[in-house]
């Protein structure tokens, strides 16, 4: 796999809130999930029960979109992520190594009754105007 610019995933592990974006037929949907990222593996991984709108959806249609942003008014320091990819049950090894990621970032989850995600990121997409107004930075999975 492709390494990302390190900017990326420098910034990924200092934030923890990514807007994640489903579609049910023509109806669009997004939610708000505190995330660990993985940077080995390129992926997200945050909780969701079952009967949350955005895990019902991908039951029906796995491939989602989502951002991750610095909230900011100053143009000049400007920096956000665009990704689509797949979102699916965290389950055997990759399940255990999400569990542990995210329990490493967020360990009151230890005392929650909820399902672990992982969101395998295929394309992304960082804006960065500190580099520059309007510089991209992107990043594809390639198998």
């Amino acid at each position: 796999m492709q390494q990302p610019d390190p900017k990326i995933p420098a910034f990924l592990k200092k934030h923890h809130v990514l807007t994640l974006a489903t579609v049910s037929g023509d109806q669009p949907w997004v939610a708000n999930c505190f995330y660990a990222f993985q940077e080995e593996q390129m992926s997200f991984v945050f909780t969701s029960g079952y009967e949350t709108r955005h895990i019902q959806e991908i039951a029906f249609n796995n491939k989602v979109a989502g951002t991750v942003v610095l909230e900011t008014g100053i143009i000049g320091k400007i920096q956000g992520i665009q990704f689509s990819g797949t979102l699916v049950p965290a389950e055997g090894e990759a399940g255990e190594k999400a569990s542990s990621s995210y329990l490493k970032r967020f360990p009151f989850a230890a005392l929650m009754d909820t399902t672990l995600w992982i969101l395998q990121i295929d394309y992304l997409k960082m804006t960065d105007n500190r580099l520059g107004f309007g510089k991209k930075l992107v990043w594809e999975r390639i198998c």
